[in-house]
């Protein structure tokens, strides 16, 4: 049978769901699939476990991908993601399949990287698929000590574009609110919302281009919203915070005005070099002289893009880069950047 799909010349936006285990990403996940939204969503399973899709919306099994009753299909990876994406892909195309969006739920001790960087490394993905976002749910009741022992949970909570809070009811105000601020101090960039049951804001979760580069990459907040933290402002003190110190923490460099061009190039390949295998996430905002538009960039570990952006018109000129990454040496990283500044 064949099926209709949007044009394969229009990349499928996939989503990555992860946190550790018992955060509730499955349930989650199963309240996506259930809600009325529109979207034909294809699920990957990124484990060598069984599918644990709520077995309620099989409808019927053909080898390892399964067809839902609302037109979603969830398959189950037991080899290598670049490999099965690109299947799903000649599917797709030849009208075996019909979804217009994919979400990869990890396993709940998998560091996320490598799924990214799948996307950057393979051409053929390149083309085919936009990575939308890295959506990371936090179980608010065992996190704190799930964050002191096991390493993982930082990374999944550093790569994340949104993060959502599961079981929040579970702990006192106060507990809740010192969570929130160690969330804010490992990643400021990523919006949090607590999650509620039988509620759902899908528009939260979907077409944020947390990897696509544009202007807006350091928007300074968020818009506010129920059960919503905005972004932190602000100059971003590394691993700060006097109740935890966090291997992993976000470091904000800011000056007024332009940077040299080779300067800030040469900036950044060392930062890549020296420090790649410790940075999560990083996007930047620069202003460059004699440029009438914003250079825009952002990457993952070593894998890291450029591209000039909207004019800066009325905005001041400044330039800033946000990093993410593991115990960065804060002072030395503050110098380099400075050197790269323009004076007045």
């Amino acid at each position: 049978m064949q099926h209709p799909n949007p044009s394969p010349a229009v990349p499928v936006p996939v989503t990555v769901l992860t946190g550790f285990l018992g955060a509730g990403k499955t349930t989650l996940l199963n309240r996506i699939l259930t809600t009325a939204h529109g979207h034909r969503i294809a699920v990957i399973e990124n484990e060598f476990g069984p599918v644990n899709i709520d077995s309620e919306l099989l409808v019927q099994q053909s080898a390892e991908v399964v067809e839902m009753t609302n037109g979603c299909l969830c398959c189950t990876v037991r080899g290598d993601l670049a490999r099965n994406l690109v299947d799903l892909k000649a599917r797709r195309d030849a009208g075996e399949l019909a979804f217009d969006r994919i979400v990869i739920e990890t396993t709940g001790l998998a560091d996320p990287g490598p799924v990214i960087q799948t996307f950057f490394a393979e051409p053929e993905l390149a083309d085919a698929y936009l990575l939308d976002a890295v959506l990371t749910v936090v179980d608010a009741v065992h996190v704190a000590r799930q964050l002191d022992e096991h390493p993982v949970l930082l990374k999944q909570i550093g790569f994340a574009d949104r993060l959502l809070v599961s079981k929040g009811e579970g702990i006192a105000a106060e507990a809740l609110d010192a969570l929130l601020e160690r969330l804010v101090r490992i990643n400021p960039r990523a919006p949090i919302r607590q999650l509620v049951a039988g509620e759902l804001d899908i528009g939260f979760l979907l077409d944020i281009r947390g990897f696509n580069l544009n202007e807006n990459l350091l928007a300074e907040e968020a818009p506010a919203a129920p059960r919503f933290r905005p972004a932190a402002q602000g100059g971003g003190k590394l691993f700060g915070g006097t109740a935890h110190s966090d291997e992993i923490g976000s470091l904000l460099l800011e000056h007024a005005g332009d940077v040299d061009l080779d300067r800030i190039g040469v900036f950044v390949q060392g930062l890549l070099d020296r420090h790649g295998d410790d940075l999560l996430r990083y996007k930047g905002v620069l202003a460059i002289p004699d440029q009438a538009n914003k250079l825009v960039f952002q990457g993952v570990h070593r894998l890291a893009g450029f591209d000039y952006g909207a004019e800066w018109n009325d905005d001041a000129r400044r330039s800033r880069i946000v990093l993410i990454g593991r115990r960065l040496p804060e002072a030395e990283l503050r110098a380099g950047f400075a050197d790269c500044v323009i004076a007045a």
